[in-house]
């Protein structure tokens, strides 16, 4: 597995060996121990969501508060995405800084670690995708955190779907990032 640090150091892409020929292709997309290796300390994961959208649906931004923060182990298996994650956390340098990746299930098949204290979320870039989640805390309601993805003060520079982005009315009413609740 190629690891690759980001401009936030604690968001990592992650891209496996591919083992492809006329028949297709295998790879091993989890392994916990080089995983753990990769980020420097044990994950555990206890919940994994699949979700499926079509061309332009953006999702996000997405993120738990403690005590049920949650680290997101994330890849596509179907299309392309645009993936976005934003340090919400308040005392880091880096607070409000963000970081996008492309993962596509045949061009690339990157996976993007999100850890906790990091807001998540993702722009389809194909007719459809399927997007594949491991979460390191069960998702809890009370807990749930989210900050307007076109908010001008992170200036995320989102790709170009070749649509206008389609939205859940909760993602089209967060809050600016100036208002939204954050990590200490």
């Amino acid at each position: 597995m190629n690891i690759t640090h980001t401009t936030l150091p604690e968001v990592l892409i992650l891209e496996p060996k591919v083992f492809g020929d006329e028949r297709g292709f295998f790879m091993e997309s989890f392994n916990q121990q080089a995983f753990d290796a990769a980020v420097g300390y044990s994950v555990t994961f206890v919940q994994d969501n699949h979700s499926r959208s079509a061309r332009g649906v953006l999702r996000g931004l997405h993120y738990q508060l403690p005590p049920h923060a949650q680290g997101k182990l994330v890849r596509v298996t179907s299309g392309a995405v645009f993936d976005v994650a934003v340090d919400m956390r308040r005392s880091s340098p880096r607070f409000g800084r963000w970081v996008g990746v492309e993962l596509s299930a045949a061009a690339n098949h990157r996976q993007l670690w999100i850890p906790p204290g990091f807001a998540h979320g993702f722009l389809v870039l194909s007719e459809s995708a399927d997007f594949l989640y491991k979460t390191t805390d069960y998702y809890s309601p009370q807990s749930e955190g989210s900050v307007r993805w076109n908010d001008e003060d992170l200036g995320i520079a989102w790709a170009d779907a070749g649509v206008a982005p389609v939205l859940s009315s909760k993602d089209s009413i967060a809050p600016a990032l100036a208002r939204a609740p954050a990590f200490d």
